[in-house]
């Protein structure tokens, strides 16, 4: 019982680090996009169409697909402390 809870309150976190991250991770690529396009302004397109042609790429790329580890590393570390202790 302990264990099940343990894994469901961990999943639970771990989904909150998540989304922090996420989030966190989208701003500052859109204020990077603001302040690129502020420097050198695109003829033909609105700030608000490079920011969100960028932020588009930018959902496409691997960066978002590496902060999906949030769910996969602290759990393996976990298990592997588990194991080692239990191994001895």
């Amino acid at each position: 019982m302990g264990f099940v809870r343990l894994v469901v309150f961990g999943f639970i976190g771990l989904g909150v680090i998540y989304l922090s991250i996420s989030v966190y991770s989208r701003s500052v690529r859109r204020e990077k996009l603001e302040e690129q396009y502020d420097e050198n302004p695109i003829a033909n397109m609105t700030r608000r169409e490079f920011v969100e042609n960028g932020v588009k790429s930018y959902n496409n790329s691997f960066r978002p697909k590496l902060i999906a580890l949030v769910f996969v590393i602290p759990p393996a570390i976990v298990a592997a402390i588990i194991y080692v202790i239990n191994a001895n």
